[in-house]
């Protein structure tokens, strides 16, 4: 093991004003892959999904991280690809899903592997491809019951072969994607898996061979064995969660902290409202400290319920929350506690808010709690130096 340092970004002024900060530890990015991989075994291919700025954790920083530890990484979008070009990573991307309008030549340039859905498509990216005077890869996608994109199962052995009549393209896999897999009747999803191997089947009939097949996202790589196929593409659980409380992975690590400082202290007085519409009123003399964050920040503004830590133990968010500040009944805490740090999200001692906790308080799920983390928040790199393995990754195509 050798170790390789994450370079951090330049100096950004907001840390040294305003205290809220967004800790990426990326360490915890890299042991929640190596959880993955104990689950699907060294013989599936790791596809990190680096899409949405990473879940809100930074696209290049993490992509960095990944790429000595991945097959590939995956984006949703174009400029997704090509920021993580720019930024010097050389690993195979792919395309999960992207709306490429005539920019095929773009793509093909900077060696981003396009998932292709539609006949349309195919016909665009050979173009390109001839252009250029090369063949290039595509995967093409199969809907199998999500309805948003992907090449309908009965249409599929014409689109297939339309593309063996290509020869400026090669189709390096096959894939899908899952509309259920994280709810508790697996019904859904069998179903879809049935179809996809369908679909399989009628590209080998037809010729096609060493193809890297892929369909499951973090909760089907975990809970359906039969859905991990040549390749896994977990996202949320590189960043230490899961989608719902029917898929588990023990050992996964939050990669995210969301940190801030008490900013004011005021006294209320029994019956005083607190915030926009005064939801909340003081039923006792109370202290209420306002904090530095809001729904401009990314933290949700219809939780319920909802606490921080400070010094190690749980403080109650009190009343609604504003778009650049929100409040905290600081009555039952000691004066010393307020000049320490607040956690939103993450871990004060013993105590630990997770973000599915603050998805539950907001009735909504951790994808978008992750990805809703403004741009205004700075990310702080916490483990910029981290460990990887120097084995390169193995390519796309051929024996895993």
């Amino acid at each position: 093991m050798e170790g390789i340092r994450v370079p951090f970004a330049e100096v950004d002024i907001r840390t040294s004003i305003r205290p809220t900060v967004a800790e990426i530890d990326l360490g915890a990015v890299q042991r929640n892959l190596a959880r993955v991989r104990q689950v699907v075994g060294p013989g599936v291919r790791l596809f990190g999904v680096v899409k949405a700025d990473a879940y809100g954790h930074g696209a290049v920083p993490v992509a960095r991280a990944l790429e000595p530890l991945c097959n590939a990484l995956a984006v949703s979008l174009v400029e997704e690809g090509l920021e993580l070009r720019a930024a010097g990573i050389r690993a195979p991307i792919i395309v999960l899903g992207a709306y490429y309008n005539r920019h095929q030549d773009e793509v093909l340039a900077e060696r981003l592997t396009p998932v292709v859905y539609d006949p349309g498509e195919l016909e665009k990216f050979a173009a390109a491809a001839a252009r250029r005077g090369r063949p290039a890869d595509v995967h093409v996608k199969i809907d199998t019951g999500m309805s948003r994109l992907g090449i309908a199962p009965a249409d599929l052995e014409a689109m297939l072969a339309r593309l063996a009549d290509l020869p400026s393209l090669r189709l390096a896999g096959i894939c899908t994607h899952f509309a259920s897999a994280d709810l508790a009747d697996p019904g859904t999803t069998e179903v879809a898996l049935a179809e996809l191997g369908k679909g399989l089947a009628r590209a080998a009939k037809l010729g096609f061979r060493d193809l890297v097949n892929h369909a499951a996202n973090s909760a089907a790589a975990v809970r359906f064995p039969s859905a991990r196929l040549d390749a896994v593409r977990p996202g949320l659980a590189l960043y230490g969660a899961m989608p719902s409380e029917i898929v588990t992975l023990p050992g996964l690590e939050g990669a995210l902290a969301l940190r801030t400082r008490v900013m004011a202290v005021r006294d209320v007085a029994v019956g005083a409202g607190v915030s926009y519409g005064g939801i909340w009123r003081a039923a006792r003399p109370s202290r209420v400290a306002t904090l530095p964050v809001g729904y401009a920040d990314g933290y949700p503004r219809h939780v319920r319920g909802a606490e921080v830590l400070m010094g190690g133990r749980r403080v109650p968010i009190v009343g609604a929350v504003c778009m650049d500040m929100l409040m905290i009944d600081v009555t039952d805490l000691p004066a010393s506690a307020l000049d320490g740090p607040v956690t939103l999200i993450g871990r004060d001692g013993t105590e630990e808010i997770t973000v599915d906790d603050l998805a539950r308080w907001a009735g909504t799920v951790s994808y978008e709690i992750l990805c809703g983390i403004s741009k205004r928040v700075p990310r702080v790199l916490r483990d910029a130096a981290v460990t990887v393995s120097p084995r390169p990754a193995r390519p796309l195509t051929g024996t895993p």
